[in-house]
């Protein structure tokens, strides 16, 4: 029988000697070498010529109803999360769908010429006309040919801070959002942040979803929330359905504490996803020197056995002025900002913004295996530690065994004296 898409000379994430990939109706039939060897006619054959092919990247923490909405109504000039939360209501009453959806759409574009085919977007449930909600959920249906938008219902303004959020929550979830999330630092009281966990969770068991949780983004130690969180998850038997986003307190928060949580914590079973280009941008900002990073505890969650996650949160909203879906951008600051330049380390940072987001994500299928869907990305690179060195342009990027997107190799002509030369900063291969 005849292949739809037939890969040639691939290096997969794991390394090893190069291998074939067979796909056939949208899936992966079969990863070894010498497939193209027994003559097996294929519709579309590709020679990966040795670079690496990686599943797709996944975004595990995003906010796409505000993405490209920068300078609106003004910028951000304290650079806070506190005034990037106040120009989002400013500018809540002036949104449309069709500009949500335009927005969404571009940024969309953007995501998928570099390869980043899932994405979980966080939307604002805190607007009595739900136009985010219902904006994004077009953009849902949209782009399902090609990328996995999976939304959280985000009540920004706080479950309890706002009066009617719960119900506006619940209609969001009714009119097909997909899973649960909170903010519970910003009530107005850290029982009121308690509160709101219990409740959330309640409504995620009740309903059998997935909750994904803003959680302790703060730089004051003592907002503790995602022990609740732990807790919640302990006794509404929601292991492996919860995720914890930013985490940012436990940056400051002291070395005991902090080792009787990541133990609750890995006892719930609980995600972790981690911003390192916001976190690094938005924590500290009351600091003189030192200056504190603001990052989650990356490496010790991920020694806990935790599934870490890596998001890009914002891409040029009131929040952040820069961002354009990369990544291996993103996890190229997570390694930077964690310290985890060793080998081992930097492959843990690739898997952040792969194979880990799409377990928190509970994406069906993903993977290079025999059976896998047949979505993945040829990058300019021989392995992920030099993808993420090179933040390696994406060759080809495929969805269910069609190419969708294809970027030429980034390339230098050098002119030095009498000699002319190319190179791609790449160790002996030019």
């Amino acid at each position: 029988m005849s292949l739809d898409l037939l890969i040639l000379n691939a290096r997969l994430p794991e390394g090893g000697t190069p291998v074939d990939i067979a796909v056939r109706d949208g899936r992966i039939v079969e990863v070894a070498p010498g497939i193209a060897a027994r003559g097996t006619p294929a519709a579309e054959t590709i020679d990966a010529a040795g670079n690496l092919v990686s599943p797709p990247f996944v975004d595990a923490h995003f906010h796409m109803d505000s993405t490209l909405s920068y300078g609106m109504p003004r910028i951000n000039r304290s650079g806070t999360l506190l005034e990037g939360i106040a120009l989002w209501n400013e500018l809540k009453p002036e949104l449309t769908h069709e500009a949500l959806v335009e927005r969404a759409l571009l940024y969309c574009d953007w995501a998928v010429a570099r390869g980043l085919l899932a994405i979980r977007s966080h939307v604002d449930v805190c607007d009595p006309r739900l136009l985010a909600v219902d904006a994004l959920l077009e953009v849902k249906a949209k782009v399902a040919p090609y990328i996995d938008l999976q939304l959280v219902a985000f009540p920004q303004d706080g479950l309890y801070r706002r009066p009617g959020s719960e119900d506006l929550l619940i209609e969001a979830l009714n009119r097909g959002v997909d899973v649960v999330g909170g903010i519970p630092h910003f009530e107005r009281s850290m029982a009121d942040g308690a509160a709101s966990v219990r409740r959330l969770c309640e409504i995620a068991a009740e309903r059998g979803l997935r909750v994904d949780m803003h959680c302790d983004e703060s730089d004051d130690p003592l907002s503790r929330h995602v022990e609740t969180l732990a807790y919640e998850t302990q006794r509404l038997g929601l292991h492996g359905r919860v995720t914890g986003s930013h985490l940012t307190s436990m940056h400051s928060m002291d070395n005991y504490y902090v080792s009787k949580l990541i133990a609750l914590m890995a006892e719930a079973d609980l995600g972790a996803i981690a911003n390192p280009l916001i976190n690094i941008t938005l924590q500290g900002r009351h600091d003189t020197y030192p200056k504190r990073r603001g990052m989650t505890r990356v490496p010790e969650l991920m020694a806990a056995g935790l599934t870490v996650a890596f998001g890009q949160d914002c891409a040029m909203d009131p929040w952040y002025p820069l961002g354009s879906g990369d990544m291996l951008s993103v996890a190229a600051m997570g390694l930077h900002v964690a310290q985890m330049t060793g080998l081992d380390q930097m492959r843990s940072c690739f898997d952040a913004v792969t194979t880990n987001p799409a377990r928190l994500l509970g994406l069906e299928g993903y993977g290079l295996a025999a059976g896998c869907r047949a979505d993945m990305v040829i990058l300019d690179a021989g392995d992920p530690v030099e993808a993420l060195r090179l933040s390696a342009t994406r060759l080809s990027v495929i969805r269910a065994g069609r190419v969708i997107a294809r970027t030429a190799p980034a390339e230098t002509t050098l002119m030095l004296g009498d000699e002319t030369r190319t190179t791609r900063c790449r160790l002996g291969r030019g």
